[in-house]
């Protein structure tokens, strides 16, 4: 099935199986092997992409759900030397330790403080008319989705709130 998309801000054609799920496509197809595989059933988060700014569990979404869409997996983020503001605060905090999860943390990380400043309330979001505070509480909820085997989640907290401009 064609599907025409925009990964990286380049628009790109694919004429693949329709049951080829996104992250298969993303890796096997395109060479684009930062986003992982862990689980395969959207239960550990390590295949984590933004999808249109909305984070998506990739090995769960089919591509030829995706015409027109823009998907931006790690590799969109930044580049050696030119690291986003995520990538930085998970280097400098130590937001890591095997990194296998950690290219699924850092794309779901920078759609959740999106979340966060559009105002979006979470299960432990206090205070529904208010803006949801970056607490401890509030970031372990929004990121819940992403396993950390190694149990960097201390460091992982850290790093989401340095990437917000907070002193951690």
């Amino acid at each position: 099935m064609q599907t025409s998309l925009t990964i990286n801000g380049e628009t790109r054609q694919l004429d693949l199986d329709p049951r080829t799920s996104l992250l298969d496509a993303l890796r096997h197809h395109l060479g684009l092997t930062g986003s992982k595989k862990g689980c395969d059933h959207g239960q550990c988060g390590a295949c984590t992409v933004l999808i249109n700014g909305r984070r998506v569990n990739a090995c769960l979404s089919l591509l030829c759900m995706h015409e027109g869409d823009e998907v931006v997996p790690i590799e969109g983020l930044g580049q050696p030397g030119a690291l986003s503001p995520m990538q930085q605060a998970f280097v400098e905090k130590d937001g890591y330790q095997c990194g296998y999860c950690t290219p699924g943390q850092i794309c779901s990380a920078t759609a959740m403080l999106e979340e966060i400043a559009q105002g979006w309330p979470s299960h432990v979001t206090a205070d529904l008319e208010a803006r949801p505070e970056l607490t401890t509480e509030e970031i372990s909820e929004r990121m819940s989705g992403n396993l950390c085997r190694c149990s960097a989640y201390p460091n992982i907290v850290d790093a989401i709130r340095k990437a917000a401009g907070e002193t951690a």
